[in-house]
């Protein structure tokens, strides 16, 4: 009877386990395809340029952000922040550095659909979890798998590539793909992985937001989109909700099976790159094969490392 019982609670146990995986597998794959959706928002808020659509992005994100904190019952967290940073006022500088990091990539999520150079922001965003894994190896001292180490070298024969074919590589690819990497490790550095951290990151970006904002006429934009104000207010809605639903997919999902679900992002970017009817240069062929490969060299091992994570815990 006793072991029925604990039978019993173990297979309650891993029902709920089971549960709570689906909807954070949910959350994170909800994420990914919002955050392409932003990326195609950009193409209908035209004729405003990036700069003008991160001005207005941030203002009409950051509302929704505080009532966000307190949907996922972070506000007193936030709350115990900004004392910390009161105590700690060092972090303000610290705060301001991975502000204007993010304030950039922002800006060029945005930039690139309405100036036809989104396929080379999505290459950038296809080569991050690559940066990632090096970071990891070189500044962590990370154990790189031989499948990781496959990936990365398939990366490089792709880059290679394009350098030798045209003679350069795509300074939005290089952006994209160093920007958030060197944003995360400043912020685990300091030890402000955490929303509250972001959200102070947006209100510190207000000033820039105000006066991007600023330098549009609105009242020509709207003869030229007359649903302008409809469109900004999709904006800043399914911008909250994709954070939203990122950061409980953050907390829900073990970080193995997190990130590899992240890859899904630039894969969605890539797709909204063809949507808007970008089309790949002939010299960058061999690159996004290169990719791609590595990608699913990633996935692969990431799948293997999900897979046996549940037969050591019954271990």
């Amino acid at each position: 009877m006793v072991d029925c019982t604990f039978g019993e609670v173990g297979t309650g146990l891993i029902q709920i386990k089971v549960k709570y995986m689906i909807k954070g597998v949910i959350f994170s794959v909800s994420a990914s395809l919002l955050f392409g959706v932003i990326y195609y928002l950009s193409t209908v808020l035209q004729p405003m340029s990036g700069e003008a659509l991160l001005g207005w992005r941030i203002l009409v994100t950051l509302p929704f952000l505080f009532v966000l904190l307190y949907l996922i019952k972070q506000h007193n967290v936030f709350l115990q922040f900004i004392v910390q940073l009161k105590n700690q006022p060092y972090l303000l500088l610290v705060l301001l550095v991975t502000s204007a990091s993010m304030g950039v990539q922002m800006w060029l999520f945005l930039w690139a659909p309405v100036n036809n150079r989104a396929i080379e922001v999505s290459m950038g965003y296809l080569l991050m979890p690559l940066i990632m894994v090096l970071i990891g190896r070189f500044l962590y001292r990370e154990r790189i798998s031989k499948i990781k180490a496959y990936a990365i070298l398939f990366a490089t024969v792709g880059v290679l590539s394009k350098i030798i074919l045209s003679g350069s590589f795509y300074w939005e690819s290089i952006l994209a793909c160093l920007g958030y990497p060197l944003y995360f490790v400043i912020r685990r550095q300091f030890n402000i992985l955490h929303f509250s951290s972001f959200v102070v990151e947006m209100i510190l970006l207000l000033p820039i937001s105000f006066y991007f904002a600023n330098q549009v006429d609105m009242a020509w934009v709207q003869t030229q989109n007359s649903n302008i104000y409809l469109w900004l207010a999709v904006l800043g809605i399914v911008g909250a909700v994709a954070l939203g639903v990122y950061v409980l997919a953050s907390q829900t999902l073990p970080m193995n099976l997190f990130g590899l679900l992240s890859y899904l992002e630039p894969v969605t970017m890539f797709t909204v790159s063809f949507l808007i009817g970008e089309r790949l240069a002939n010299d960058s062929y061999l690159l996004m094969i290169c990719l791609f490969i590595a990608i699913i060299l990633l996935v692969l091992d990431g799948s293997f490392r999900v897979w046996q994570k549940p037969k050591m815990n019954i271990l």
